[in-house]
């Protein structure tokens, strides 16, 4: 009998449907359409299935890809989802604002030609093929061990926490601080990127595993960690990074000057995705420019720019340096987003009444690489300009909130206000406290948080076992 011949491989990757640009920049429905069975089907089966996944390490969350994949080729999507759901708690919400390309993805074996899988997508596929079903598939859970676990902060890394301990028979109790849940992902995310249905449908999973949700309540002002620690046998902090940077230069306190976080929020809580522009709770402006080059700058830009202003993302380094991933970039691009390169804030000027009506600019060039392996800018002696604005979003990064630090002696903070935790176990310095997520390393991903969740739960349940 003659050998098998070797698969072939099929290096085009299949792209994914998107609203046309003169479309979308109208609207805040979800840019990125979703793959039809078909395309996700032929997407499926280009996938080699190693025998030694690198994929697979390089996921935070541990999620048998090549498994999950090979399910989709067969089209057993339900077997598919449920090998997903095992690791992942919200594959809906990984497989659409996961830095695939710098996980998963770039340890694909096909990257050498080209031709990587597109495993987000693909997680995305899945997870709203199931929804679509109607009823979600419960998993096993464990007898009831009698130990609690309140979780602080309903964001990513709160949320994986609590999926996994439910699993493992603990009661989990999450206490967020807003009054909705889902932290960064329902009020720094914007509707055309991560749709809020698909949050409140991740969570509502989570409700119905067995997870209480206590909204409203602030840890630190409503109750303090070591009120808590009388009644559960174990905290994890996964509170985010909620306090804004800003460029410490002159005019940050005029009118029209924003963070990131108040701009992406108030736009989220305005219900501004039906796009009443009348309605909307920051004034309209006409001229708006976003200083940064994250993914958190793109979301700013592309969301003024729906409600009609020219918008500009004002950047120091050049595009080859944008930290924010390539596909947010295109889609500002090609919605109309002006980039200015090279380009530095050095104060914000007013009019009469004390809104911002105009940037002082400096133009830069680039020298050797600093600190963060990108060229380090290098101001132009004599470059000054102006640009004329009449709003300005600042989103060059965020720290951790200090309320629950401040009131909760014994548990050790940095010097930028994050708890330290370790990078393993998500132990802090206080006895039975965890911690994970952007309180802990900054802002950062929305899937590096739920690694940290997965392993501070892992650790979690090693200690209430013991007990």
């Amino acid at each position: 009998m003659s050998e098998p011949k070797p698969k072939k491989v099929d290096l085009n990757r299949r792209g994914m449907p998107k609203q046309l640009p003169e479309v979308r920049r109208h609207n805040f429905n979800e840019v990125a359409l979703g793959y039809p069975v078909k395309i996700a089907v032929e997407e499926a089966e280009r996938c080699l299935q190693c025998k030694k996944p690198k994929c697979v390490l390089k996921c935070p969350v541990e999620i048998d890809i090549p498994g999950f994949i090979k399910s989709i080729s067969d089209r057993n999507f339900t077997a598919g989802a449920r090998i997903l759901k095992q690791k992942n708690c919200l594959p809906a919400v990984c497989g659409r604002v996961c830095p695939q390309e710098e996980q998963c993805e770039e340890a694909c074996v096909l990257l050498k030609k080209g031709g990587q899988i597109a495993i987000g997508r693909l997680e995305r596929f899945l997870a709203d093929w199931e929804a679509g079903q109607g009823e979600l598939e419960m998993p096993k859970i464990s007898p009831f061990t009698g130990r609690k676990v309140a979780v602080v902060g309903g964001g990513p890394a709160g949320l994986t926490v609590a999926g996994d301990l439910i699993k493992l028979g603990h009661q989990v109790t999450i206490f967020e601080a807003l009054h909705e849940m889902g932290g960064v992902l329902t009020y720094g995310i914007p509707e055309f990127r991560l749709p809020k249905a698909i949050v409140n449908r991740e969570v509502d999973y989570l409700k119905k595993l067995g997870v209480k949700v206590v909204k409203d309540f602030v840890v630190g002002k409503t109750r303090t960690v070591e009120s808590i620690l009388e009644e559960f046998d174990a905290v994890f902090i996964g509170s985010g990074a909620g306090l804004p940077w800003f460029m410490k230069i002159p005019g940050e306190n005029l009118n029209g000057v924003y963070s990131a976080n108040e701009y992406l929020t108030r736009m989220n809580l305005m219900k501004g995705f039906l796009f009443p522009r009348f309605n909307t709770p920051i004034k309209n402006h006409k001229r708006v420019a976003v200083i940064g080059g994250g993914n958190v700058a793109m979301d700013c830009a592309r969301v003024a720019l729906r409600l009609g202003a020219e918008t500009r993302i004002v950047y120091r380094r050049s595009r080859k340096e944008l930290p924010a991933r390539l596909e947010e970039i295109e889609n500002a691009e090609e919605e109309g987003v002006v980039f200015d390169f090279l380009t530095l804030p050095i104060k914000y000027a007013g009019d009469e009444n004390g809104w911002v009506k105009e940037i002082e600019c400096l133009r830069m060039k680039l020298g050797e690489p600093d600190s963060s392996g990108r060229r380090r800018p290098i101001p132009i002696e004599g470059s000054e300009f102006t640009l004329p604005m009449d709003a300005v979003i600042c989103a060059i990064g965020n720290s951790p909130n200090p309320l629950i630090s401040a009131v909760t002696p014994g548990l050790e903070v940095g010097k930028w206000g994050n708890i330290v935790a370790d990078e393993e176990t998500g132990k802090t310095s206080m006895e039975r406290v965890w911690a994970g997520g952007d309180v802990v390393t900054g802002a950062a991903t929305v899937i590096l948080a739920m690694g940290a969740g997965r392993k501070a739960a892992r650790s979690i349940h090693e200690y209430l076992s013991s007990l």
